[in-house]
């Protein structure tokens, strides 16, 4: 995994800096745990999320799911082979399958999550040898801003 912020392009923070305002709408417009992503393919943005799962009743509406959702409609199509997932927090399994199954080509993230993450804290799922396909992974991408904004919303709800 790749974390050193050098290694990080002025693409990389607008995107980021899109997702955590997606997180932050996550937070104050659904009271959703603050998770937001931000799909880009070819420089243009084609798909965004939020975390839904309480909105929708659905334990598999993760901001990375939602995203690749609105890109595979967009698109029309379940491949997003070469896209770039900027997400605020670590993938957990689920949705680092998900993007193994969509062939997304890297996955930028801002805090990791030593919980249940699964690019490289608790599972190293997106670069594991035994999948047909792997997805680079760079993680650490203003990670205090996204690590912040979870803290803050589970401090709250407590």
């Amino acid at each position: 995994m790749l974390s050193a912020p050098e290694l990080f392009s002025a693409e990389d923070m607008r995107h980021m800096q899109h997702a955590l305002q997606l997180a932050t709408h996550a937070r104050d417009a659904e009271n959703e745990v603050p998770v937001g992503a931000v799909l880009v393919q070819d420089g243009e943005v084609i798909g965004l999320g939020w975390n839904r799962n309480i909105t929708l009743h659905d334990p598999t509406a993760h901001a990375e799911i939602q995203a690749m959702r609105a890109a595979g409609e967009k698109l029309s199509n379940h491949r997003l082979s070469g896209a770039t997932l900027y997400v605020t927090l670590e993938p957990c399994s689920m949705c680092a399958m998900a993007m193994i199954h969509a062939r997304i080509g890297r996955v930028v993230y801002g805090a990791a999550d030593p919980k249940t993450g699964a690019a490289g804290s608790v599972f190293d799922t997106l670069i594991d040898a035994r999948h047909n396909h792997r997805v680079e992974v760079a993680g650490g991408l203003m990670a205090e801003t996204s690590a912040t904004l979870l803290r803050d919303f589970f401090r709250a709800r407590r």
